[in-house]
């Protein structure tokens, strides 16, 4: 599939289909809990499968699982059956380990299980792009590091966040030309933590390494998205739009009318129905009505496509997912 066409369909189509970052709620479609999904790439691609014939979305995007290049570097993962797995604890947290730190192979810890998952997935859903989703390199080096002091660091360590950078970016790459050759449309990246920096900062620290991975792998055939949830993002936009990517997933910290405002209108713009506040722990009514609100006041750019502000949260009820839907096809139908 050529992704700029795909790109270039979603810009010039008047109705833009949604594309919600939605794969962990596929373990009450299989009646599975978090644990078993993560350890198992039939269940990871039959879940993509359940979820794309459940509703029409413009893609199908794997699950933003920011744990899984931590653990291959030698993090420890905390895992349970109801919650996304989370890093605990830092392997890099002074310089002698950032030089030490040895970057993985492709393979290593769950992320040679996610590479079959997304080959899997590849072949069961045919009528729209797959995605792999992966962590940016800035919130990858904090995890290895530790999420508070590598801001820290930033300042009193430099060097040594740099290192870490290097080598988190070395893998980042590595991780998704795997993912491109095995038939993967594109990838989300998620660099959440380079979105509470500041501007320079962000300069700094991510934006080159981010433009390290796009530039070694977006081709007409694969897409970088570049995902970034932080309340720091419009302040970063200019920093953001240097890597590169072709399009822009935002969360809901900030105001997406703004950010639309200084994004040109030949990049696609993402986001940013709140995935916590509206669908786990909305209504069907509240999502409706949140989600025609934000389209309310975005859909006069012609970039911008309806989604969630983040990964929809694995115990989402399914009715407040389908009312996400519901809401994108009754604001089209009231307003066209």
């Amino acid at each position: 599939m050529n992704m700029k066409n795909w790109v270039n369909d979603m810009l010039s189509a008047k109705e833009k289909v949604p594309m919600p970052i939605l794969s962990f709620p596929s373990v009450s479609l299989l009646n599975i809990g978090v644990k078993e999904l993560i350890f198992d790439p039939d269940l990871q691609a039959k879940g993509m499968k359940a979820v794309a014939d459940r509703n029409v979305s413009s893609a199908s995007v794997s699950m933003m699982d920011l744990s899984v290049e931590a653990e291959a570097f030698g993090s420890a993962v905390k895992v349970s059956d109801d919650e996304v797995p989370t890093v605990v604890g830092a392997i890099a947290d002074n310089n002698e380990k950032a030089i030490a730190l040895k970057v993985p192979k492709v393979g290593d810890g769950r992320t040679g299980i996610y590479v079959s998952a997304i080959e899997k997935a590849v072949k069961l859903i045919g009528d729209r792009p797959v995605f792999a989703g992966i962590i940016g390199p800035y919130s990858l080096a904090g995890r290895l590091i530790d999420i508070n002091e590598i801001m820290i660091n930033c300042y009193e360590e430099p060097e040594m966040v740099h290192t870490v950078l290097c080598k988190a970016t070395e893998f980042l790459i590595d991780y998704a030309k795997a993912y491109k050759a095995v038939g993967a449309n594109g990838i989300v990246m998620a660099e959440p933590l380079a979105g509470i920096l500041s501007p320079n900062l962000a300069k700094e620290f991510s934006e080159p390494y981010v433009k390290k991975i796009v530039d070694a792998v977006q081709d007409d055939d694969f897409i970088v998205i570049y995902h970034n949830c932080g309340n720091n993002v419009v302040l970063q936009i200019d920093s953001i739009l240097r890597t590169g990517a072709m399009a822009y997933h935002f969360g809901n910290s900030i105001n997406m009318a703004q950010m639309l405002e200084k994004v040109p209108e030949n990049i696609l713009v993402m986001g940013n129905v709140d995935p916590a506040a509206q669908f786990l722990n909305g209504t069907p009514d509240s999502i409706k009505a949140e989600t025609k609100r934000i389209m309310l006041l975005c859909c006069s750019h012609s970039n911008f496509v309806i989604s969630s502000g983040c990964d929809i949260p694995p115990m989402t009820p399914w009715e407040n997912i389908d009312a996400f839907f519901d809401g994108v096809k009754e604001f089209y139908a009231e307003n066209n």
